[in-house]
């Protein structure tokens, strides 16, 4: 064992000594087309470190973050009681993953969780987003025997080779086949959905109560129906609560908006893990568990290799206290609201604003095309080039100028999504409508270093053709 001095490992000192290789070292080892998109659109920053909702740069220059990493600081970043919890399980040295005994922390976890679900009976840990997903498909397809299962366009619920099936983004799913036999629906289209289940094929149907990509409920009324056309041909109702979960939308899960909606299976993940130890997790009723399960022959039929370890249950358990001692999904529905209201009084200001719509903390900005001459001939400009070049258009400014860290909702579209950290507040709402509002105003004045900045883009994005 070393002390961390000479010859040994020392972390700090190889940051010091490696840190400003960061980009560097990305484009020569990891994804290159990383840190070139990062340049291009001036992302490039050096940040030092980070605590709540907040980050500073060398100079201490703080930023606002309101994208969480995509959804997974959901109680802000180093959260001290999560910090606490996981020195602590360190320092416990526990006898973990032996995969022979029955560690207390995975049922412990397990029940607290389903304290939140009372509907739903068992619980499988995974590590991530995308094998919650794919456990919900293997364990759907064996239960109810049928091989297809339904999801929607635009759907996102991972990149694994089976949450890709799911996909509703061709972009992703280019050059994978062949994937699992698996047909897209319209969010919200129940005669479409109808349609499926006449075929006596359909295992389930996975759904976003809120889809990521564009920020769009569910209508009202879409999931209690689903589900009972769903039960009516022996099928599963798939709640893809990954990003929607844990709070994020004013309730526990997103699907809670809707009275009398039960899903079968339900994913997590994100924010479960207070942004330190990956953990997945896919819950689901006592007869699916039991059928997967039915035999001690079949006892690992499905697993995974660091599934139920003791540094991501106990950062499991710590987030879900934080959120019951903080109230934080109180939170995120007061500021939520509060934060939605606001930006949406600004829709009849603005003619390139078109819609503010979401619920919580997950909202999305749309942009369109605006009436006047002037700015009718910029937009058309860049959705000549490439659609989305607006909305990324404002996002640079908002960090550049306004030290304010968002991004787009997704590729090729014009809407901005915020998925702050739950814990911000009045002032945090304050700082951001302020900054949108004099980005708006710039837009809207047809100069400025904005439309700069998206001829820059037009030019990359042609250059990328």
């Amino acid at each position: 064992m070393t002390d961390g001095g000479p010859g040994g490992f020392d972390l700090g000192r190889l940051l010091a000594e490696r840190g400003a290789e960061r980009y560097e070292l990305h484009a020569r080892h990891l994804n290159h087309q990383l840190p070139r998109m990062l340049h291009t659109i001036g992302f490039d920053k050096v940040y030092e470190r980070a605590q709540g909702a907040y980050f500073w740069d060398a100079e201490g220059n703080d930023y606002l973050d309101m994208l969480a990493g995509f959804g997974v600081m959901g109680i802000g970043r180093h959260h001290p009681v999560v910090a606490k919890a996981l020195h602590d399980v360190l320092d416990a040295q526990l006898a973990d993953l032996t995969r022979f005994d029955c560690q207390p922390l995975p049922g412990l976890l397990a029940e607290k969780l389903l304290t939140h679900s009372p509907h739903l009976d068992r619980v499988f840990f995974g590590n991530s987003g995308t094998e919650a997903v794919e456990t919900a498909l293997k364990f759907a397809r064996y239960a109810t025997g049928k091989s297809r299962v339904l999801y929607c366009d635009h759907a996102f619920h991972g990149l694994t080779t089976g949450s890709l099936s799911v996909n509703g983004e061709s972009g992703f799913r280019d050059g994978f086949a062949p994937l699992l036999p698996d047909t897209a629906v319209p969010l919200g289209d129940l005669d479409a959905l109808r349609r499926e289940l006449k075929r006596g094929d359909v295992a389930a149907l996975i759904v976003e109560p809120i889809q990521g990509k564009g920020v769009h409920p569910a209508p009202p009324g879409y999931l209690r129906e689903a589900q009972e056309l769903l039960h009516r041909h022996k099928a599963l109702l798939i709640a893809d609560e990954v990003q929607t979960g844990l709070g994020r939308t004013g309730d526990f899960y997103a699907y809670q908006h809707e009275e009398g909606v039960e899903p079968d299976l339900v994913c997590v993940a994100k924010a479960l893990s207070g942004g330190y130890v990956p953990v997945g997790a896919t819950l689901g009723k006592d007869w699916i568990f039991r059928k997967v399960y039915s035999s001690m022959d079949r006892v690992l039929v499905h697993s995974a290799s660091f599934g139920s370890n003791a540094q991501a249950m106990a950062a499991g358990l710590a987030v879900l206290t934080v959120m019951e001692d903080e109230e934080t999904v109180a939170n995120a529905r007061r500021t939520g609201d509060l934060l939605r209201e606001r930006l949406a009084a600004l829709v009849d200001r603005y003619e390139l604003l078109h819609e503010v719509r979401g619920r919580g903390l997950m909202i999305g900005i749309e942009f369109g095309r605006p009436s006047s001459l002037k700015l009718r001939s910029r937009w058309t400009m860049l959705q000549a080039a490439r659609k989305g070049l607006f909305a990324q258009m404002i996002v640079v400014p908002l960090l550049q100028k306004h030290r304010i860290l968002t991004q787009v909702s997704g590729d090729h579209l014009e809407v901005i999504k915020l998925i702050p950290p739950l814990v911000i507040g009045d002032e945090e709402v304050d700082r951001f409508v302020a900054a949108f509002t004099s980005v708006m105003e710039e837009a809207h004045s047809g100069g400025g270093l904005m439309w700069d900045f998206g001829r820059t883009l037009v030019k990359q994005a042609v250059a990328n053709r």
